[in-house]
């Protein structure tokens, strides 16, 4: 199915982002935060909270503020607390955190929202500022869109009658850490005891506290990916680079290995001879498990229309529903806050757990997809042979998807006529570059190559002739 084109937006699927210094300046990132201090900010007086009790009460609004360890997160972050702290707005900065460290932070500290800096997986020179509101929910695009109507006012700055003071709050990391570990399952104990992994941090976010935690699950860890120089987070490793985490595992004879990406809201697994497991099979395991122990509300699960029709399959086969979403997580989490569900997802491998995080949590995941297989005494090889995996093909084609119009529409109907019953399309503009994005599923992997060709070649032509 093909999506309609959307206006340009500042605001992605996940956040403002542009390489750091020519989109991404620290003028738009002081900017940008004084705007989402206006529209997010709010009235402090007279509620009480953990943020007073430890940092002290003064009935300012307060935001936290996290980033990956990438250069440019170090000129940015001081920019977005220079926009924070010049408009009224306390904030307490985290340092180099996952993002949904942030986000669980954002609830627990009780700010009224939560920065994070960092374009995820994407290359070093790249960055980028996104936000979660009250409790550490991504903003819904409305929120996202009164956010850059304030930023384009161009009204002058309010003088607030104080200024937002800055605080160090990096000894925080251990109350989130002490979170993850306290979701796992009772038994066994230790949840991941007898299991050497691998685990690939990025050169990212996680690079300290994915193997903490892991250890202290108590498996036995074998780290690559832990020395961030601000250059090299995603570079050649991590979730977008599975190769050097596939040898390791063959090298060290693990039983896993977790691959993270930069900001560590999701990861991605191999099994011990190296065969990757995509979010899709991480979530059949999981929704599974889940359902086996009685705590999967609805038995359904909420996934994107990206998913694999084989992850269809298998939660048909497993009596799970499925409710789809567009592309996104921030539209998988709405669906789930909506539907009560508690577990939901992304091929990419952001998933979303619903009792234990309001957002993608890549070292959440690893845990319970690890205790998952541990407490079934299964290997992770045979635990993701329950999802049959169609071939999947995906092509960017550089352009703006408003161009698109009825002749696009026509190629996917004669593409759909060629895949007959079991095959899958979608074209969609992408939320973070000027790109189209093209998918073909079909059980013959052939006749997606060449179908998914012949569709891109179609969409090139309807572009060229506006």
């Amino acid at each position: 199915m093909a999506e309609a084109g959307q206006r340009s937006r500042m605001f992605g699927t996940d956040g403002v982002r542009g390489v750091a210094g020519h989109e991404l300046t620290a003028r738009l990132a002081l900017d940008l935060s004084a705007a989402a201090a206006t529209v997010l900010g709010g009235e402090r007086a007279g509620r009480e909270g953990q943020y007073e009790g430890q940092y002290g009460r003064n009935g300012r609004p307060v935001a936290v503020v996290g980033r990956d360890p990438r250069a440019s997160g170090e000129f940015l972050e001081a920019a977005v607390v220079a926009g924070l702290a010049s408009t009224g707005i306390d904030v307490l900065r985290l340092g180099v955190i996952p993002t949904p460290g942030v986000a669980y932070l954002t609830g627990a500290l009780d700010a009224e929202f939560g920065v994070v800096i960092s374009a995820s997986h994407n290359p070093a020179a790249d960055n980028g500022i996104k936000f979660f509101g009250r409790g550490g929910v991504k903003l819904p695009d409305a929120t996202e869109d009164a956010i850059e109507a304030q930023l384009k006012a161009a009204t002058p700055t309010r003088v607030p009658a104080e200024f937002g003071r800055v605080r160090d709050a990096a000894g925080e990391h251990s109350r989130y850490l002490d979170h993850l570990l306290a979701t796992l399952p009772d038994a066994p104990q230790p949840p991941l005891g007898g299991l050497r992994v691998v685990a690939d941090c990025a050169h990212g976010a996680a690079y300290k506290i994915a193997p903490q935690a892991l250890r202290r699950a108590g498996a036995e860890v074998i780290t690559i990916g832990t020395a961030p120089d601000g250059l090299n987070i995603n570079e050649g490793c991590g979730s977008t680079a599975l190769g050097p985490l596939r040898a390791a595992v063959i090298e060290h004879g693990a039983d896993a290995g977790i691959a993270y990406d930069g900001d560590a809201d999701r990861c991605l697994a191999v099994d011990s001879e190296g065969e990757p497991l995509d979010g899709d099979q991480i979530l059949t395991i999981l929704a599974t498990g889940l359902k086996e122990a009685g705590r999967l509300t609805g038995d359904a699960v909420v996934v994107t229309v990206m998913s694999n029709q084989g992850f269809h399959v298998a939660m048909r086969e497993a009596g799970i529903a499925v409710i789809e979403t567009p592309v996104g997580d921030k539209h998988v989490s709405a669906a789930m806050r909506d539907g009560g569900y508690v577990l939901g997802g992304e091929q990419s491998g952001h998933i979303i757990m619903g009792e234990h995080a309001s957002t993608g949590d890549g070292v959440l995941t690893s845990l319970h997809l690890l205790a998952t297989v541990n407490r079934q005494g299964v290997p992770l090889a045979a635990a993701a042979k329950m999802m049959p995996k169609y071939p999947q093909v995906l092509v960017n084609v550089p352009g703006d998807a408003s161009q698109l119009g009825p002749a696009v529409d026509a190629a996917v109907r004669r593409a759909e006529d060629q895949l007959g019953g079991d095959g899958r399309i979608l074209v969609r503009p992408s939320g973070t570059e000027p790109k189209i994005r093209l998918m073909i599923q079909a059980k013959d992997a052939a006749l997606a190559e060449r179908v998914i060709g012949q569709l891109a070649e179609e969409v090139r032509r309807a572009l060229a002739d506006r």
